[in-house]
């Protein structure tokens, strides 16, 4: 018990914390959570996954071995979540709303500084962390937005949307930049790294204003669907990342990283996008709330669980 209760205050609460003073300023200030995501999705992130990407150490062996997990396991966890919809008969956008819901877990905001506390800041684990960052990075701009708009616009359209988002750019500028060993002038390189170290507080500032900004009641919560979702990201996840360690024969640092980083709640993503295309928009802010709450006591566990050494 003394264990759980360390990772608990050690791990857990710094960032309940953040969240809860995101969800504070906004029930004070009626901050714009537009404002707050469009300096979080177009500043921010691209910010902090560049300079990740062109800093840190990542092997090919690494890279190779994380990029077959998440193939794997986003496959695994697909066939889960559909075959949910399909036993329970989801219709319509709440079907693209329930596999966001599950597949986008968030691995930048909650998960970055998760790993950088759970491992005291490895940067072996930051890297594989990284690397799951990206590839959740490209889901919800890409499947993401065809997932909840598949429905009702045409595929050209999709195309279009997807190519207005900056992630796409950034993740091979990086890659490309670090394995030329292009120089950042200094001029560019500092307001990077204001950019990049501003990530992580506003990202958890601004996952608290979202949160603080529902307006949810017992009698309109969707219960049912919602619970199904949390049970599939935060329970099934790191379940199902444990069997893809063990089969793939993963080990050590690696694999408890990879578990870590599966265990995380749902996105903000794709919250992101129900608002933007507005599709499920109750559904996805449920689903984030519960999850992120419901994690407190799960990501705990996990990390119990894995007796992480760093």
């Amino acid at each position: 018990m003394t264990i759980f209760l360390s990772i608990l205050w050690n791990n857990i609460i710094p960032l309940s914390v953040m969240i809860a003073i995101g969800i504070t300023l906004h029930r004070v200030f009626s901050l714009d959570i537009k404002t707050l995501s469009k300096l979080n999705f177009y500043l921010f992130s691209p910010a902090i996954i560049f300079r990740l990407l062109y800093t840190t150490e990542i092997t090919l062996s690494s890279a190779m071995s994380v990029l077959l997990f998440f193939v794997v396991f986003m496959g695994l966890m697909y066939g889960c979540v559909e075959t949910v919809i399909r036993l329970r008969g989801i219709r319509g956008g709440r079907r693209g709303a329930m596999r966001n819901s599950v597949l986008f877990y968030n691995s930048a905001n909650y998960g970055i500084p998760l790993n950088e506390l759970v491992f005291a800041s490895n940067p072996f684990t930051l890297s594989v962390q990284v690397l799951i960052m990206m590839l959740q990075a490209l889901l919800p701009n890409t499947y993401g937005i065809y997932s909840v708009n598949a429905h009702r616009i045409s595929g050209k359209e999709i195309v279009r949307t997807i190519l207005k988002q900056p992630v796409i750019y950034v993740i091979p500028l990086g890659f490309l930049m670090r394995g030329f060993h292009v120089p950042i002038p200094h001029a560019l390189n500092v307001p990077l790294d204001y950019a990049a170290n501003a990530f992580i507080g506003t990202a958890l500032v601004t996952l608290g204003v979202q949160l603080g900004s529902m307006t949810v009641s017992f009698r309109s919560f969707l219960w049912k669907d919602v619970l199904m979702s949390c049970g599939l990201r935060l329970l099934m996840g790191p379940l199902l990342a444990f069997g893809v360690v063990q089969l793939l024969q993963l080990d050590g640092l690696m694999a408890q990283a990879l578990i870590v980083s599966s265990s995380v709640p749902t996105s903000l993503s794709s919250v992101l996008l129900a608002v933007e295309f507005d599709n499920e928009r109750e559904f996805a802010s449920q689903a984030v709330l519960t999850s992120t709450l419901l994690s407190i006591v799960t990501v705990t566990l996990v990390i119990f669980v894995l007796n992480v050494n760093p």
